[in-house]
């Protein structure tokens, strides 16, 4: 079958298609023919880290359709539509847990479902596992024009929040996320985070943020948030560290939580 992999090298992976054998599922896995798979910033980021070891198969997420069983799976049939997450999903074939793997409708087209599982199920678990989102309260999306940014924007309105604000530094992208039914949204190469937020919500600021850029933005997200809020970072698009100011988190009783969606 045909794989893409990552070929290591000193100054970063390559990328090349290659034939390499179909695998065969072991106990308790399943075979699944592709028919799309998706990509990730993460998996951008890991061929320009590859520097030593063997070729590895790219690819975290895909779609398509259950070839074989191994012995001791129950819940799929061969020709079930299917998405997962598994490591090797760019190429004809994968093999994956079947808990991995999400039955699809079909109706569904391949190359969006399998642009699902990564985006969606970690922003729902930033805002509903996680930040706990009740019906009515206010959500601000980061760094919102991204996959995780787009999908934590629909769920926030599929859940009845009552208000969604997006930021970007972006006037293309503030337009673009106008278009798909943000209602508000803040440049903020233009305008400053907490006043334009304190100015939308009556100065009582944010329940929940969903923050992919990090350290840059900490202080900000912070005094953006109201009592009681939820920062959820998933993200550290712009840094990886900050300084906290300890009065903050204490006086408004803040929660900081990390998600990932990696095991």
């Amino acid at each position: 079958m045909k794989a893409v992999q990552i070929f290591p090298g000193s100054e970063g992976g390559r990328l090349q298609i290659v034939d390499v054998p179909t695998p065969v599922p072991a106990d308790g896995e399943v075979l699944v023919r592709v028919r799309a798979s998706g990509l990730n910033r993460g998996e951008i980021n890991m061929v320009r880290r590859a520097r030593s070891g063997v070729p590895i198969t790219a690819g975290v997420e895909f779609a398509g359709e259950v070839a074989a069983l191994g012995a001791g799976v129950q819940d799929w049939q061969p020709g079930d539509r299917v998405v997962g997450h598994g490591s090797g999903g760019q190429a004809e074939y994968v093999v994956a847990n079947p808990l991995a793997l999400m039955r699809i409708p079909n109706a569904l087209p391949w190359t969006k479902a399998a642009a699902f599982p990564n985006v969606f199920i970690t922003a729902h678990d930033a805002l509903v596992t996680n930040g706990q989102l009740k019906r009515g309260e206010t959500v601000l999306v980061n760094a919102a024009s991204s996959g995780i940014g787009l999908a934590a924007i629909q769920i926030a309105k599929a859940l009845g929040a009552g208000m969604v604000i997006a930021t970007s530094r972006s006037a293309a992208k503030i337009q673009k996320l106008k278009q798909l039914g943000v209602e508000h949204a803040i440049d903020i190469s233009k305008q400053g985070q907490v006043e334009a937020v304190m100015a939308l919500t009556g100065n009582r600021g944010v329940d929940i943020i969903i923050d992919s850029v990090g350290g840059t933005v900490f202080e900000a997200n912070l005094d953006s948030l109201a009592v009681q809020g939820r920062l959820i970072n998933i993200g550290r698009l712009g840094s990886s560290t900050a300084t906290i100011n300890l009065e903050q988190l204490w006086l408004k009783r803040l929660k900081l939580i990390g998600v990932t969606f990696y095991a």
